[in-house]
């Protein structure tokens, strides 16, 4: 038996406003969403120590919710000590770099040195790592440390892989403070519900 036509004017009366409402209520809900961030640090380089934190402590300055994940590598980022990072030069296609002293002419060289040359001269790593903190000094840009502590008084979660600190044989101690240590079954819901997920 089929609808009267008084129900089915209160069908369509019912439709229409829902086409008119809904969309307004939807955009209201995503409008009052926190964005989220989740970022995976796997690499221990002086280099690779900027990204996770730079784009934290940015994305938390935006009023996002932001939790970074430290693993394997990633873990010497938040080691109480981390005036040991270094630069690795080797396999590393965007090295070459421009001086960061001189004169402009020479400061303008693009310095492609092959990786055959790198690993054979002793100390290279060395050189190559305090021009780089000869550049970040140069250009104003803050320390590790200090992009840390940024990060953390910004509100940013900071994860660290439990496996990975036994691997390692490190202690909970040797970490810096207000970080939880977790597995990764711990941190894949949060990587699931973000936002944005970076891998770093």
């Amino acid at each position: 038996m089929g609808a009267t036509p008084e129900v089915a004017v209160i069908d369509d009366l019912i439709r229409q406003r829902l086409d008119e409402i809904l969309p307004q209520k939807l955009q209201e809900l995503e409008d009052s969403k926190t964005p989220s961030l989740a970022i995976i640090a796997t690499k221990g380089t002086l280099d690779w120590a900027y990204p996770p934190f730079i784009l934290a402590s940015t994305a938390a300055a935006l009023g996002w919710d932001v939790t970074i994940f430290f693993t394997f590598y990633g873990l010497q980022l938040v080691k109480k000590d981390v005036s040991d990072l270094k630069v690795s030069p080797l396999g590393n296609p965007g090295m070459p770099m421009k001086m960061p002293f001189g004169p402009d002419w020479f400061k303008s060289i693009n310095w492609n040195i092959p990786n055959v040359i790198q690993a054979g001269i002793p100390g290279f790593e060395t050189v190559a790592t305090k021009l780089m903190q000869q550049t970040i000094a140069n250009n104003g840009v803050a320390k590790i440390e200090e992009l840390r502590e940024l990060s953390q008084e910004a509100g940013v979660k900071f994860v660290v892989c439990q496996m990975t600190v036994e691997l390692f044989g490190f202690n909970h101690e040797d970490f810096v403070d207000g970080m939880d240590y977790v597995g990764a079954a711990s941190f894949l819901p949060v990587a699931q519900k973000a936002d944005v997920t970076l891998f770093i």
